[in-house]
């Protein structure tokens, strides 16, 4: 059983462990010199995933952020190319966001140094290590707790 201690250490451990990837991912994405920040990133991931073309506020929604934060990050890759604004073929007043090839280039590239980051993170781990901490990262993740026989 864990006390309030324990707890409070393994909280602190998980918000440094993700200080350190997000350090990790940002240099990997700067030696690739793709001038893509992390936020942008996570906006082409994200618009990577949709089928057609996704308003802003859909964008807003999935990213969890106010519409004009989407504003400022679309604006930012539709000037470097990698996305670009496109009237919705039913409703010309609504505005869809979809990917370049660009941007689907700069994908591939970001796809390339989130891998390199992984490896570089887990790579004090041992093969046994690293499936031990994908089933308790899955369970974390999925917010089940685990049931012991």
């Amino acid at each position: 059983m864990t006390t309030p201690d324990s707890d409070g250490l393994l909280a602190e451990q998980l918000l440094r462990l993700t200080r350190r990837v997000h350090r990790i991912q940002k240099r990997h994405l700067e030696q690739r010199d793709l001038g893509i920040t992390p936020a942008q990133s996570r906006l082409l991931r994200t618009l990577a995933h949709w089928g057609s073309p996704p308003r802003m506020a859909d964008l807003a929604e999935r990213l969890e952020v106010v519409p004009r934060a989407v504003t400022t990050l679309v604006d930012g890759l539709e000037a470097s190319g990698k996305v670009r604004r496109v009237p919705d073929p039913a409703n010309r007043r609504v505005i869809r966001i979809e990917l370049t090839d660009d941007g689907r280039a700069a994908l591939r590239e970001l796809r390339a140094a989130r891998r390199s980051a992984g490896e570089e993170i887990l790579a004090p781990l041992t093969e046994e290590q690293r499936e031990s901490l994908g089933g308790l990262l899955d369970t974390l993740i999925d917010g089940t707790p685990v049931r012991s026989c």
